[in-house]
């Protein structure tokens, strides 16, 4: 808490941006506790809630004010540098081959499994059309699914029933 590097992670981690949008995100975009950003990659506005988690990592700072994620001097960096200090940070923290993407990978994997559908997960993270949001919930819906229902294998009354015809000695052949 209180370094630039835990900033940079709080913003992925909790928002779901990607490292265009994270490196533009400043204290405009804020407003009684839920973010509205046009997206620079598609242009979709999303409008998320500023998590309690989010809320502490930024009170903590350092932060700036046109962006959140500043310079040493306050001010807003590329998403260029974004990414290159996040990547520097992954690897003086032993993660090495870490992205800003890879954490919004994990946010979207972490909220399918938590049960997000297609529509929440367009609407976070800004995709259109379905087919990004139904990559994470299809093997989460699949888990889920498996670990709702294994059960009526062993709820089926008998095990594998009976042959109705004559069962032939091991080893025997018609």
């Amino acid at each position: 808490m209180g370094t630039r590097e835990r900033v940079m992670f709080g913003v992925y981690c909790f928002t779901g941006l990607r490292r265009g949008d994270a490196a533009r995100l400043g204290r405009q975009h804020i407003r009684n506790g839920v973010i509205t950003i046009d997206t620079e990659k598609t242009g979709t506005r999303v409008t998320i809630p500023v998590l309690p988690e989010l809320a502490e990592i930024l009170t903590a700072g350092p932060t700036g004010e046109l962006s959140i994620i500043a310079s040493k001097k306050g001010q807003p960096l590329r998403k260029e540098v974004v990414g290159t200090l996040f990547k520097k940070a992954c690897r003086a923290a032993g993660i090495p081959n870490k992205s800003a993407h890879g954490i919004r990978k994990a946010a979207a994997t972490r909220a399918a499994n938590n049960g997000a559908t297609v529509a929440t997960l367009e609407a976070i993270f800004g995709w259109e059309g379905g087919q990004m949001a139904a990559l994470y919930t299809k093997a989460a819906d699949r888990r889920k699914l498996a670990a709702d229902h294994m059960e009526k294998l062993s709820k089926s009354g008998t095990s594998i029933p009976a042959p109705s015809g004559e069962v032939r000695a091991v080893g025997q052949k018609d």
